[in-house]
């Protein structure tokens, strides 16, 4: 199935709208999507490396803008929005520790979401609720979009093809491999109140709702 996906996906990233479809879900996913653009990202500039710069220019502005929305949902519409998406997408349990390490380190935790695949609509939804500095919260988020994104773009554009045939290749190691990276973004988040201590880390494990 991923296989056929993937190159269903390769058909489509040629397409003359495909970039529009790129910034679509790259907006979408700061704020309420499920499905991240890494996927859509790499196979694009896989089917076109000399555009690969653009597009990852494209995703990095339409995610920080999708964030930005995030944020104003948790910001001022939280109780009649925020929490209904938070809650559909599985991440009820999730939100209170993310509130609390928020509290704790705000814009190392943006900065490590936006990096990683993690759920990065959650950070912002919730960055809203806590009311992080709006200038705080948009430096960490560029920061941390163009450098996931604009790397993917770099890379590309030098060495497109080599990258082309490892994937095709070795398909399955690929998939594993971005698996294993969104496992470690989750892993990377838990350790974010690490900086003040055990005690920190223990209350965030243990979080209450923000009110």
């Amino acid at each position: 199935m991923l296989r056929r996906l993937y190159d269903w996906t390769m058909d489509k990233a040629a397409h003359p709208h495909a970039v529009w479809w790129l910034a679509l879900f790259s907006f979408a996913e700061s704020s309420f999507f499920p499905i991240p653009p890494h996927p859509l990202l790499g196979l694009m500039c896989l089917a076109e490396p000399k555009k690969a710069l653009r597009y990852a220019l494209v995703t990095t502005v339409a995610s920080v803008i999708g964030g930005l929305v995030g944020y104003m949902i948790g910001y001022f519409l939280y109780e009649t929005v925020g929490a209904t998406l938070i809650s559909a997408l599985g991440l009820s349990e999730a939100y209170p520790r993310a509130a609390c390490y928020l509290n704790e380190n705000a814009s190392w935790v943006i900065f490590t979401a936006a990096v990683t695949p993690i759920p990065f609509k959650l950070l912002t939804i919730t960055a809203g609720v806590v009311k992080m500095p709006l200038a705080q919260f948009l430096i960490a988020s560029i920061a941390g979009r163009s450098l996931i994104f604009m790397v993917v773009g770099v890379l590309f554009r030098l060495f497109g093809a080599p990258i082309k045939q490892v994937i095709d290749r070795y398909f399955g190691l690929v998939t594993t491999a971005f698996l294993v990276l969104l496992v470690g973004g989750f892993v990377a988040l838990t350790q974010v109140g690490r900086g003040g201590g055990d005690g920190a880390q223990d209350k965030c494990a243990t979080a209450a709702p923000p009110r």
